[in-house]
């Protein structure tokens, strides 16, 4: 048992100290008194020291309700999911790819994958990181889902004219902060990260190691988009409409014998994709159709207690009803007692 009083401490020694001294106080005269008229003394009432007992333990019993005894009780929380998700979305130009599902873009992948795993895990915090030339927290954690998806239905990919081309770890500190974070703020929930990428690299550089992340990330997923044969992309600038848009070319592959210039073509890099889930711990998903999610996430639920015990909860339970009774108890005699007293002087007088 522990105590977790109901009102500030001091608010309680303001209230509680003083009517306990004065009611022990009390008590005290009244024994005295009553010890003097049994040696003979005349005019010492001995009455008041049953009241002042009564009295005296009565301030006692409500100074220990207000101290709060209670009871620690350790219970699963299904109120909230005890988990945060963390998504790393590319929003490079290779995204746009249409080799997805047919010649969906790639984007159709990555936005359906985001709303469908939000609703996997209901109750979570959830928090995006984009990255194309550079890296951003586009929302820190939330456990609103309606934000989630409506950023995956409304973001954009990069403007076509800003790229700088594409490195996947651009990302890496970005999510090594939303994760130090995250830990330190709630140490006990679980952390998943979901990387949403083709793998593309096309920059200069050679890509820092997510290992470093590992401890981290209790789980997730790296998810791939496209397809080893490639699809073409479109430019992108604001405002253009899409069903106009030029196809980027690649005048790398162009040749005397063609007229025109050849459409560029991203082709998804399955090998980097897989290096980045294993220095995170996670498993390589290739995402070629909008299936359910479900199964990425099959072993999080939030709803069981995990065997390390961190999606345990612990309150304290007051214990105060016994005491209750007790106060109710005293108030019921110290009422008898007034009330046989007031009789009493009532019959005198008449």
């Amino acid at each position: 048992m522990t105590l977790h009083p109901l009102i500030p401490l001091w608010a309680w020694a303001v209230v509680f100290v003083p009517l306990l001294g004065l009611a022990v106080w009390q008590l005290v005269v009244a024994l005295r008194g009553a010890s003097r008229g049994a040696a003979g003394r005349q005019g010492v009432p001995a009455g008041p020291r049953g009241a002042w007992a009564r009295r005296t333990a009565l301030v006692a019993v409500l100074a220990v309700i207000g101290l709060g005894p209670s009871v620690p009780v350790t219970d699963r929380d299904t109120s909230v999911a005890n988990v945060d998700m963390f998504f790393v979305v590319d929003r490079t130009g290779s995204m746009a790819a249409e080799d997805f599902d047919g010649t969906n873009e790639r984007l159709v992948g990555v936005r359906h994958d985001i709303a469908s795993l939000t609703g996997d895990i209901p109750g979570a915090r959830y928090s995006i990181i984009s990255f194309d030339s550079q890296a951003s927290r586009q929302l820190p954690l939330t456990t609103d889902a309606r934000a989630i998806t409506s950023w995956a239905d409304t973001f954009k990919r990069e403007i076509t004219l800003y790229s700088k081309g594409s490195l996947t770890d651009r990302p890496l500190d970005e999510l090594h902060k939303a994760l130090q974070g995250a830990a330190a703020e709630r140490p006990s929930n679980v952390r998943l990260v979901f990387f949403l990428s083709d793998g593309e690299q096309t920059a200069d550089g050679e890509p820092r190691s997510y290992e470093e992340l590992a401890p981290l990330v209790d789980g997730g997923a790296v998810l791939g988009y496209g397809t080893a044969e490639g699809g073409p992309m479109k430019e992108y600038m604001p405002g253009e409409d899409p069903a106009t848009a030029e196809y980027i070319e690649d005048p790398s592959k162009a040749t005397i014998d063609e007229s025109g210039v050849p459409d560029a073509l991203s082709i998804i890099d399955e090998e980097n994709l897989r290096t980045i889930a294993e220095q995170l711990g996670v498993p390589y998903v290739h995402r070629e159709t909008t299936s359910p999610t479900a199964e990425l996430v099959a072993g999080i639920d939030p709803q069981q207690v995990a065997a390390d015990g961190r999606r345990l909860v612990t309150a304290y339970r007051p214990i105060v009803w016994p005491f209750a009774l007790l106060a109710a108890g005293l108030l019921g005699i110290e009422a008898w007692c007034a009330g046989r007293s007031a009789a009493r002087r009532v019959g005198v007088r008449a």
